[in-house]
């Protein structure tokens, strides 16, 4: 679309100049516009200054000029902010949603006294449970990464192997909460709504996905603090757009590693092969 700015002539009166631009990419036209401007309006004050000068006119101070500079995502693509907290939200319905209905299940069909009867331990039960869930959720994170630079051209400049592995202790957080609600809740419909309710909505709306935690109520940055998905969103953040090193990821990494081992704790110690 063309675009007319004014700048002064040597004579000391206006000019204008066009400049015709291809908006197809919108984004990019607006900053072309706004390189052009800023020539024209450097040019236009340094014709004007040596007009005054030759008359004996007092030169005006030139204003202070204002150049900002965006890290990490330079076009302020959406896709770029968005996409990567999407795979907090692909592991959340995997990991807890989808294992809240496996003990449940299990009591829902009468089926939880065969499998008490079967020689196999806890510990076995719980692993055979969760195994097929960790490699389908492990699956997906490669699934997803390859999407997002592949197809929505999301810069990836980090550590793929600092993916995986976050991404795995992430997987481990809400695959034993899913277990541990399952064996709680011992109804396929209570288990699933507790999961939504405690994993997939505080991943949504608190972890930093959608909205940054340092603009929230103090009350609810604190309240982060305690949701794994917090430290998770803000690693694939790092990893994918600004190429954090591995070493300066602990702040996000060692509570992410503590959320992993109290909660499969917590799930290991919360199922027993027994009736009640």
């Amino acid at each position: 679309f063309p675009y007319t700015t004014l700048f002064r002539s040597t004579e000391g009166g206006s000019v204008e100049v066009q400049a015709l631009v291809d908006a197809t990419d919108d984004n990019t036209a607006a900053v072309l516009i706004g390189y052009t401007q800023a020539v024209v309006q450097g040019y236009s004050a340094e014709v004007q200054s040596r007009w005054l000068t030759r008359r004996g006119q007092q030169i005006q101070p030139a204003p202070i000029g204002v150049e900002t500079r965006t890290w990490y995502n330079e076009n302020l693509e959406s896709s770029a902010f968005i996409i990567p907290g999407v795979l907090a939200l692909v592991m959340s319905v995997i990991g807890a949603f989808l294992t809240s209905l496996t003990i449940a299940r299990e009591w829902e069909r009468g089926t939880m006294e065969q499998l008490i009867s079967t020689p196999v331990s806890a510990m076995e039960i719980m692993l055979g449970k969760l195994a097929p869930y960790f490699i389908l959720g492990m699956f997906d994170v490669v699934v997803c990464a390859v999407i997002a630079i592949y197809w929505f051209h999301v810069p990836f400049r980090g550590s793929f192997i600092t993916l995986l592995i976050s991404s795995a202790m992430f997987l481990i957080v809400v695959l034993s909460l899913g277990f541990f609600i399952s064996v709680l809740a011992k109804n396929q419909f209570a288990a699933s709504q507790i999961a939504l309710l405690i994993t997939f909505l505080p991943a949504f709306l608190l972890s930093g996905f959608l909205f940054s935690i340092e603009q929230m109520p103090v009350a609810l940055q604190w309240i982060t603090r305690i949701l794994p998905a917090r430290y998770y969103v803000s690693v694939l953040k790092k990893i994918f757009l600004k190429g954090t090193p591995t070493a300066m990821l602990s702040a996000d990494l060692i509570p992410l590693a503590v959320f992993t081992f109290v909660l499969a704790l917590l799930a290991t110690r919360a199922f027993h092969k027994k009736l009640t």
